[in-house]
C-alpha cells in the first residue's frame, strides 16, 4: 500500500499560461501512462474523453460508430473502473459515515452503473479491468475526501475538454448526459468538505495529456 499521507494532483491539473504540462513530470510517467493508453485503446494523438452511454446505445449500434469514437469510450471505460473502484474501496476501509458515507454509496453506484453501461455498448471491445491500489487515499475519511474532490473535478474537466472530438451523435449525446452528474458528484463532495461548490463562473477544460498525466500520477492503477 501506499504510504503517501494523502494524493495531491494539484502540480499536475494545474493550468500554466500555455495550458501546457511540465516535461520532467511526463517524463517520470510515461512508462505508466503508455500502459494506461494501451488499456484505455487510444493511438497517439487520439482523442481522449470521459464519457458514458445511454441504455439504448448498444453494442450492435457501436457497430457503425468512428473507430475514434470506440477508443474514446474505452478510455472512458478505464476512467469509470477506476472511480468505481475508489468508491468501493473508500466504503470498505476509510471509515466513513454521515453525510460521506451517503456521498460515496451513491457515487458509487452511479460510477457502477457507468461501466456497465460502457461495457455492453463495447461489447468485445471492452477492455478489462486493471488492477488499483488506492493506500492511504482510502484509509481516512479526510484522505478520502480530498482524494475524491480530485478525481471528481478531473473528471468534469475531461468530458467538457473533449466532448468535441466525439463524432458519433449517440456517443456524443450519452456523454452529455453524464457531464452534469459528475459536476453535482463535485460539487456535492466540495461542499461535505467545506468548500465553494462553484468557486468560478467558468470551469477550466483538460487536454488529453493532462488527464493522462494526472491519472498516471496517482499511482493507483497498477496494471
Amino acid at each position: 500500500m501506499s504510504k503517501n499521507p494523502r494524493v495531491d494532483l494539484s502540480s499536475v491539473v494545474a493550468f500554466d499560461a500555455d495550458g501546457a504540462l511540465q516535461e520532467t513530470a511526463a517524463e517520470a510517467q510515461r512508462h505508466s501512462r503508455r500502459a494506461f493508453l494501451r488499456r484505455g485503446g487510444i493511438a497517439a494523438g487520439g482523442a481522449v474523453a470521459a464519457g458514458a452511454v445511454l441504455p439504448g446505445l448498444t453494442a450492435g449500434a457501436m457497430a457503425a460508430t468512428p473507430k475514434g469514437d470506440v477508443a474514446i469510450a474505452n478510455f472512458a471505460l478505464t476512467l469509470e473502473y477506476l472511480e468505481s473502484a475508489f468508491y468501493a474501496a473508500a466504503l470498505k476501509h476509510a471509515g466513513l459515515s454521515g453525510e460521506h458515507k451517503r456521498f460515496a454509496t451513491t457515487v458509487h453506484a452511479h460510477e457502477a452503473a457507468h461501466v456497465e453501461a460502457l461495457k455492453r455498448m463495447l461489447g468485445s471491445a471492452a477492455v478489462k479491468r486493471p488492477t488499483f491500489d488506492f493506500g492511504s487515499a482510502v484509509q481516512s475519511q479526510s484522505a478520502f475526501t480530498s482524494t475524491a474532490i480530485t478525481l471528481e473535478d478531473t473528471g468534469v474537466s475531461a468530458y467538457q475538454g473533449q466532448a468535441p472530438f466525439i463524432k458519433s451523435q449517440a456517443v456524443f449525446k450519452a456523454a452529455i448526459s453524464i457531464h452534469p452528474v459528475e459536476a453535482r458528484h463535485a460539487a456535492w463532495i466540495r461542499q461535505l468538505a467545506h468548500e465553494n461548490p462553484a468557486p468560478a463562473a467558468f470551469n477550466p477544460s483538460l487536454t488529453k495529456s493532462q488527464v493522462l498525466a494526472a491519472v498516471a500520477g496517482t499511482g493507483f492503477i497498477k496494471s
